[in-house]
């Protein structure tokens, strides 16, 4: 089961909208494209698909991701809203793999650039948990983890703690995978591999103090390749 993870697409309703770095929906076209190449069985987009939170930010975006040969799923990140990206395509809380489980977890808080699951959404976590034990991947915008990024630590995960507690009781769970963070990250905590991922559009210089653009980087994203109960994953970069 191979996995290509995309992320932070940050596109606008105008198709020739500029980032602070590059052009968005040309990279992710161009990002788009490098994965058909890596022949997935699905392909994975752990938020802030739009930058400016409109329709048709969503529509630009299924338009590309629709050229892929294989199922996609999408959750939502600070800069979305799942109210517009719903009639679109559907987020799913959970994804059968076979002898994997994927389960997506809403770390979004609505007008907050920071993450939070909160009790409610846990308590549902921990039902899916409990309902079967085969390796679990979760997935989520926010990155669990701090990362020694003075600015980028303030808005992320604020109850990563109970997060953490929670999976205590399920050793099922072997991965995470993020977004957010627009950068690649390869992190473990109480047995759990943390993987972060390039964005499409502009990276993030790591272990910044304050927001930097990392200007010698480039857009990218993560495989994943599943076998029985192992994996092997690493992020390709992708030239324009």
């Amino acid at each position: 089961m191979r996995i290509v993870q995309i992320t932070d697409c940050h596109l606008h309703a105008d198709p020739r909208a500029r980032s602070r770095a590059g052009f968005p929906l040309r990279q992710l076209e161009a990002v788009v494209n490098a994965a058909i190449g890596e022949h997935p069985d699905l392909v994975l987009v752990t938020g802030d698909i739009s930058q400016d939170e409109t329709a048709a930010s969503y529509e630009l975006a299924h338009g590309l991701l629709s050229r892929l040969d294989c199922p996609w799923f999408w959750l939502a990140g600070n800069h979305d809203q799942p109210q517009l990206m719903e009639p679109v395509k559907a987020i799913q809380r959970e994804v059968d793999l076979g002898g994997w489980r994927l389960l997506t977890v809403d770390t979004s808080v609505p007008g907050q650039a920071h993450g939070e699951i909160g009790e409610t959404r846990l308590a549902e976590l921990v039902e899916q948990l409990v309902a079967d034990d085969r390796p679990t991947l979760l997935a989520m915008h926010h990155p669990p983890l701090g990362l020694g990024s003075e600015w980028l630590d303030a808005i992320g995960l604020k109850d990563r703690d109970a997060l953490w507690q929670t999976l205590a009781d399920f050793p099922q769970v072997r991965m995470i995978l993020c977004g957010h963070i627009h950068q690649a990250l390869a992190s473990r905590r109480q047995g759990v591999a943390v993987y972060g991922t390039p964005s499409t559009t502009d990276q993030f210089l790591p272990g910044s103090a304050d927001f930097a653009i990392d200007e010698a980087s480039r857009p990218g994203y993560r495989i994943v390749d599943l076998t029985d109960g192992e994996w092997l994953t690493w992020v390709e970069r992708v030239d324009l």
